[in-house]
């Protein structure tokens, strides 16, 4: 069959294709009530939209509410700890000594504390040892057939490194160590390299490919490898790396990191697992948020000419009421399953996020987003039932941040992938050395029985 052949085909079973799509989703819908009757807790929350407790770790913690003496809880300000420090006191730690934090934070994770500087430094010159990819991997790879979106294109390059290494199934601990470390080190590469591929044969840009450089940081060597002339201000790599840290991990109960735990548990290879922890952050849903930030901030700024309050939260009534931007009701950004009054990573981000403003001459967007920010809770509560305070989470300034850095949007979700990969790696460790049981949890059927009927008589 030739390719013509097979479009030929495609057309014309379309109709009917379209006909049975319409039957199997109608065959499965289930009934609302019944949710109610098996006491199911959908998407693994509980009513008050907090998740079901899964499992432990030791890896992170997110607190969002307090209990008082009744059993009452208290929203207070969110507090993100990995491995029992605050995030805030992390971050103030390798800012004050105007260094960069996401190797530190990675060696946290991975290990459980923090490292000396000695430590530091022969961890870092680990990473920096295993930045690179196998030989004509980029040529040979990269350059050939590059997708259209770069999500894939990372879970194609991990399932390809999986070709690559001479013990890729064997899952003992030294070997997986060494599997996450590498993958660590060369996620930069292939969403860079992977970049460039797509903007060169779809977009017909110009093609380039820089080399990592060993003496510079996983943030400084992403600029350096998406740029033409490989510059970056100091920063830029600050602020880079602090999105690193701050989206490294984010407790075990997220989308990409349960994802990460049930595959491990199945006795799966690192490469597998990783693989489908890509394909959990790439749902719009998880990782996807930040476009749509900048996109409903873009769709603002042309809709609005002037920004005043009124106005301006007269188009987010809009949106929320899916009038405006992409009618789907939702004002991006703004609320989070577990932070009440604030995300962390949030308000940690916005307190840097203003000097870069300057420095690019984008000042007045931040003012934007600023009264955004305060505006989006008024206007979300007045609509709708329920008295849950929302507030900025860490997708809000992410993809301002990733806009000035002149990051374009296909690399928004891999950026995060980046930082994830450290979280990812410190929970695949601690799903093997903790589990021994496959994760399976239970689904009620409730479809009637029925008696099975002849295909003669089926009509």
């Amino acid at each position: 069959m030739t390719e013509n052949d097979y479009k030929k085909n495609l057309t014309k079973a379309a109709p009917e294709i379209s006909r049975l799509a319409k039957q199997a989703q109608n065959s499965t819908i289930i009934d609302n009530s019944f949710y109610t009757k098996y006491d199911v807790k959908r998407g693994l929350r509980d009513n008050d939209g907090s998740g079901v407790l899964a499992g432990l770790t030791e890896i992170s913690s997110i607190t969002a509410y307090n209990t008082d003496d009744n059993g009452n809880r208290q929203p207070i300000d969110g507090i993100l700890c990995y491995r029992g420090y605050d995030i805030r006191d992390l971050v103030k730690g390798f800012l004050d000594d105007d260094r960069h934090g996401f190797e530190e934070t990675t060696y946290l994770l991975l290990f459980g504390a923090l490292p000396s500087k000695k430590e530091l430094a022969d961890f870092s010159k680990m990473l920096a040892s295993f930045r690179l990819l196998p030989t004509s991997f980029v040529r040979d790879f990269i350059m050939k057939a590059p997708p259209h979106d770069m999500m894939n294109g990372l879970s194609r390059g991990v399932l390809t490194l999986y070709s690559y290494d001479p013990n890729p199934d064997n899952i003992e601990m030294d070997n997986v160590l060494r599997q996450c470390l590498e993958l660590i080190a060369q996620f930069p590469l292939l969403a860079a390299y992977s970049y460039q591929a797509k903007k060169h044969y779809h977009d017909g840009q110009s093609l380039f490919i820089h080399h990592s450089d060993p003496k510079l940081s996983t943030a400084e060597n992403f600029l350096k490898l998406l740029r033409l002339d490989a510059s970056y201000t100091k920063l830029e790599s600050k602020l880079l790396d602090l999105m690193f840290v701050l989206h490294a991990e984010h407790g075990g109960g997220n989308n990409s990191t349960f994802t990460t735990h049930v595959v491990s548990s199945s006795g799966a290879d690192t490469y597998s697992v990783i693989a489908a922890a890509l394909g959990a952050l790439k749902g719009p849903r998880h990782g996807g948020a930040n476009i749509k930030v900048v996109e409903m901030f873009d769709d603002l700024k042309a809709s609005v000419k002037n920004k005043t309050d009124a106005n301006v939260r007269d188009y987010l009534a809009k949106v929320l009421d899916k009038k405006a931007f992409d009618n789907r009701g939702l004002i991006y950004g703004m609320g989070h399953a577990v932070y009440s009054l604030s995300d962390p990573r949030a308000v940690i981000m916005k307190s840097y996020v203003e000097n870069l403003s300057k420095e690019k001459g984008l000042h007045d967007d931040f003012l934007l987003y600023e009264q955004i920010e305060r505006l989006a809770p008024e206007v979300i509560l007045s609509g709708k039932s329920g008295t849950k305070k929302v507030s900025a989470n860490v997708d809000f300034y992410s993809g301002f941040v990733n806009h000035m850095l002149g990051i374009p949007k296909e690399l928004y979700a891999p950026i995060f992938a980046i930082s994830r990969m450290a979280g990812w790696s410190a929970h695949r460790i601690e799903e093997l050395s903790n589990g021994g049981k496959i994760i399976r949890p239970n689904y009620e059927c409730v479809a009637p029985a029925r008696d099975y009927v002849g295909i003669k008589k089926r009509g």
